[in-house]
């Protein structure tokens, strides 16, 4: 309010001074100019008069009466310059007004056309969004889906919603909306990274191939992307290229904005790295399990489901963050046929060396029954989770209990 005030004022003072400035720059008296030289003229009239009679060019009576009427335009010149006082007093009068009514006036336009309110209006804090539920979340991608078909030129819009899909486990519709909006920002190394990561999530969180493939792309666009430099240096442990990993994941470490989560997560897998260059895998996988990195428990299926599915149909158990990336920590792939089925998800069960289940205070033991065979879920899938578990937790179980519907 206070600076709006302010501004107001500057702005106010500023057409003033446009305005009133010529009007005060204005000679004080003209009139009082006019009349000295009509006196000077009228002297030089009368010393004419009395020259031209010293001359004897003319005559005494034509002398006074020359002079009477030379007396007669002195007095009525003299008379009309009453006024001259009033005229000056409006020269004033008339910046007095404006200065007055030009305020004045846009004081009450801006009551009238502006928006009052908004001077007092209390600032809102940011929007809290971990306090939107998953239906508010749900209704607030399904308006951005809604406005994108009518706006399918928005490279940014299609962005959001890949995320937004990919945060929702819709991974089929987020594929779609990176790959539009990479359409319109190919250029863009982030937005590969982004479908990289989708898609990998659609291939079983595998970066092999395409996924790697846009990820070469977008460090040629922007070798300092620390999202592409930490994705291909998961492709690069992935195809057991350690030494690549290694290169990759250092370069991320060096930058100044690193965050310490993600500074701590990639030290551990460099470590895990040089462990396997050192000593492979076996080296590796002699440490023994700590019980704090261990979730075990159990997956069943409803038996009001049980004439839905066949015994072939595949089922995916994951572990993921209760809050955090939605991609799985661990994930075991198995039949209907197998359940019940005992599962135990530990840091060895890792699908990622950065992205250990010890990492997270709390996670989400998932089970789904794909009837594609898909690891991204679709509608008609048998789906169910289990409650927020920390890790070291046992005897936790799963029981898959409802149909996924359709977006």
């Amino acid at each position: 309010m206070i600076a709006f005030a302010v501004v107001a004022f500057a702005l106010l003072a500023a057409a003033l001074a446009v305005v009133l400035w010529p009007l005060l720059r204005r000679p004080a008296a003209p009139a009082l100019a006019r009349e000295q030289s009509n006196l000077d003229i009228h002297r030089d009239q009368f010393a004419e008069l009395a020259r031209d009679v010293e001359a004897g060019a003319l005559g005494a009576q034509s002398y006074e009466q020359a002079r009477d009427e030379l007396h007669r335009r002195v007095l009525e010149e003299a008379a009309g310059a009453a006024p001259t006082g009033q005229a000056a007093a409006g020269g004033k009068l008339a910046p007095i007004l404006i200065a007055f009514f030009v305020p004045l006036t846009a004081i009450v336009l801006y009551l009238y056309l502006g928006n009052v309110t908004g001077l007092v209006a209390p600032r809102h804090p940011a929007a809290d969004l971990s306090s939107i539920t998953a239906d508010e979340f749900k209704d607030m991608t399904a308006k951005l889906a809604a406005r994108m078909q009518q706006d399918p030129a928005d490279a940014q819009g299609w962005t959001m919603l890949g995320r937004a899909y990919r945060a929702m486990d819709r991974i089929p519709e987020a594929n779609a909306a990176f790959k539009k909006a990479l359409e319109l920002r190919p250029q863009d190394a982030d937005l590969l990274a982004d479908y990289a990561e989708s898609l990998a999530l659609s291939a079983g969180r595998s970066l092999a191939g395409e996924p790697t493939r846009l990820l070469e792309r977008a460090l040629k666009i922007d070798p300092n992307s620390s999202k592409a430099l930490t994705l291909s240096g998961s492709a690069a442990f992935e195809r057991k290229d350690y030494r690549a990993a290694l290169g990759f994941w250092g370069a991320v470490l060096k930058q100044p904005d690193v965050g310490a989560e993600l500074a701590q997560a990639l030290h551990k897998g460099m470590d895990e790295a040089r462990a396997r260059l050192a000593g492979g895998p076996a080296t590796a996988a002699a440490k023994p399990v700590a019980a704090h990195e261990r979730v075990t428990g159990s997956v069943q299926l409803d038996a009001a489901l049980r004439a839905k599915v066949q015994a072939d149909d595949t089922v995916f158990v994951f572990a993921r963050a209760a809050n955090g990336p939605r991609m799985p920590l661990a994930i075991a792939k198995i039949k209907v046929a197998d359940l019940p089925y005992q599962f135990a998800f530990d840091d060895s069960s890792a699908m990622m060396p950065d992205m250990k289940l010890s990492r997270f205070p709390e996670v989400v033991i998932g089970a789904r029954v794909s009837k594609s065979g898909a690891a991204a879920p679709m509608a008609g899938d048998l789906e169910g989770t289990s409650a927020r578990v920390k890790p070291g937790r046992t005897g936790v179980i799963v029981t898959i209990d409802r149909v996924v519907a359709g977006s």
